[in-house]
């Protein structure tokens, strides 16, 4: 339906939010209106795909609901900011999650999916939707709940003795945090699209999850131009810097006015009132790590400090691009003379944002994209690096700007070492098509690419019927080709997820490819040498890359005939029961999925 009332129904629909958080004030323009794609919405704010549930289970209370369709908020683009206004909360929620599924989509070129309920029926209000509850309890956390398809935010009093910004024992709504927002909404949309990837087979497995929401929502930094522009003009365009230099000298040893006081560069610290207000002094975390030290991964497992490895690998690689593609603009900046800090020349300044912004979208694009070529378990930094190489030379062969030479130094660097290659060249790392490395498959006939799937229920019913036809003809190909493809003949094969993908390349070219998961599974004791004692459940598979023809391109595999896998999943399996208070009350199985509640306690 393309009109409304008679009129041309609008593509977007604006609505103001939060850049970063209440602690900004509007300075930095914190105020910002975000373009959400237009959609018909009840009370909730309630969608085809996120349904805002503003219930409180702390204090059984459910708030009033925001009314986007409402003509008194339509008119004024949403609600204006407010830290006391349920209804803002609401909206604020809503349009960060939105667009964080944009961004998703965009990069993935297909629309992004969530994970089946246990138990969901079809007539389910809430079957196709993620449930968001911005004050679903009174504690410092955050987190999404993979059981019940929701993303919960937390409120809490801020600490009386180092609450920076925020008064002593204010309240501190973590859903008024658009990093926090966007980094939960990517373990919602990673976990759609991957559900086997939360599976806690090894260290890597949770700090991955952590760095990559981190990453996502770090990026979205470099989309708010205003922030972006003053960050530019405070550093001399160096955004890289942790730190702005102050507005005047210092007139003494000490900071004697506001001016002479040096401030954190905001588009590189995440979550900067959570992290105040909780005691840290700072910004949660920062895009801006330790100097590259190539032996951290052997010592280092706690999920955050493991994961900011791999978000500092990619953001040095981010940040040296920048510096490479904006070097000629400084040299003629600084042809007549180094300008002092703040004195850029408003076209330099707009120059320089625009190269930041895009080369952010770049780099989150293949971040993104690089899901699809992982394995489908047991994910390992390595692995990704090999991911995020294939899947940007597949879009862009010829790499004219150094992107994944810069992508690799920088993982070589931070010691991230990828398993079964020769050497770091790109050559190396990328996946190899089935014929070199030596297992041809034939062509899967059949496959239904279409991604046109409409809104109404005929369209839902010709959905329907294909994704049938397309899992019959992807379980009858994996049996017959069960070894080539790295799974076991022996053992049972489920079709897990398939997906047709449409994308653009730079030069123009029409990518159209069907990505699947393979999964096998069997329950192994956890102890060989304890007689009837717990279980994990031990997974393997592939992931499956084809062309619009049905030939595979790649097949990236993690076998379940791997002993050497099993003994090391075993292994982080015991240690991490031994380390648990609980474990003697709680079956190992049910301690084989990442629970984002606990990884965050305390880190949202």
């Amino acid at each position: 339906m393309n009109e409304i009332g008679g009129y041309p129904r609008p593509a977007n629909r604006p609505l103001r939010v939060y850049a970063f958080d209440p602690s900004a004030g509007r300075k930095l323009n914190n105020y910002m209106t975000v373009q959400v794609a237009y959609e018909d919405l009840a009370p909730g704010p309630v969608g085809a795909r996120l349904a805002v549930i503003d219930y409180d289970a702390s204090n059984e209370f459910f708030y009033e609901a925001v009314d986007l369709d409402h003509p008194s908020v339509l008119i004024a683009n949403g609600l204006e900011p407010s830290e006391s206004d349920p209804r803002f909360h609401q909206q604020m929620v809503y349009a960060v999650a939105s667009e964080t599924i944009r961004r998703f989509e965009f990069a993935l070129g297909r629309p992004i999916r969530w994970r089946t309920k246990p138990g969901s029926r079809r007539d389910d209000p809430f079957h196709s939707r993620l449930r968001i509850f911005p004050h679903a309890f009174q504690q410092a956390n955050a987190f999404y709940d993979a059981r019940l398809r929701a993303v919960l935010f937390g409120y809490f009093a801020a600490s009386e003795h180092t609450s920076g910004e925020a008064l002593p024992g204010q309240t501190v709504f973590t859903c008024l945090s658009h990093d926090i927002i966007a980094h939960e909404m990517t373990h919602a949309l990673v976990d759609g699209q991957r559900e086997y990837l939360t599976d806690a087979t090894g260290p890597d497995a949770a700090a991955f999850h952590e760095a990559f929401a981190d990453i996502v929502a770090l990026f979205q930094h470099f989309t708010y131009k205003d922030a972006l522009l003053d960050t530019i003009n405070r550093t001399g365009g160096l955004i890289y810097r942790n730190s702005f230099a102050s507005i005047v000298p210092q007139s003494g040893d000490h900071a004697a006015i506001i001016p002479e006081m040096s401030e954190d560069n905001p588009l590189v610290g995440l979550a900067r009132q959570f992290g105040q207000a909780t005691g840290e002094r700072a910004a949660l975390r920062s895009a801006i790590g330790t100097p590259p030290r190539s032996k951290d991964l052997e010592t280092i497992t706690e999920p955050h400090k493991r994961g900011a490895i791999l978000v500092s690998a990619i953001f040095d690689a981010f940040f040296t691009v920048y510096v490479n593609r904006t070097r000629d603009l400084m040299r003629i900046a600084n042809a007549g003379g180094t300008p002092a800090l703040g004195d850029l020349h408003p076209d330099l300044a707009a120059r320089l944002a625009d190269e930041a912004a895009k080369i952010a979208g770049h780099f989150v694009n293949i971040s993104i994209r690089a899901l699809d070529y992982c394995p489908p378990v047991d994910m390992q930094f390595g692995e990704f690096l090999r991911a995020m190489i294939t899947a940007d030379y597949d879009l862009v062969p010829d790499d004219p700007h150094g992107y994944r030479a810069e992508i690799i130094k920088a993982f070589r660097l931070r010691g991230i070492i990828p398993r079964k290659v020769k050497s770091y060249s790109e050559e190396a790392l990328r996946w190899c098509p089935p014929e070199v490395a030596g297992k041809p498959v034939e062509r899967c006939e059949g496959l239904e690419y279409s991604i046109l799937n409409g809104g109404d229920e005929a369209a839902a019913s010709r959905t329907e019927r294909r994704n049938k036809s397309n899992a019959v003809i992807l379980n009858a190909f994996a049996a017959r080709n069960a070894a080539a493809l790295g799974l076991d003949p022996g053992a049972n094969i489920q079709v897990a997820s398939y997906h047709p993908i449409h994308r653009i390349s730079p030069d123009g070219r029409i990518i159209v490819d069907f990505v699947v998961e393979l999964l096998q599974c069997r329950k192994e004791p956890l102890n060989p040498e304890v007689k009837d004692g717990p279980e994990i459940s031990f997974r393997g598979g592939s992931t499956i890359i084809f062309d619009n023809t049905g030939n595979v391109r790649y097949v990236i595999e993690k076998s379940i005939t791997n002993q050497s896998r099993l003994e090391k999943q075993r292994g982080f399996a015991m240690e991490a029961n031994d380390s648990c208070a609980c474990a003697p009350y709680v079956p190992a199985e049910l301690q084989s999925q990442i629970s984002f509640q606990a990884v965050h306690k305390g880190f949202f």
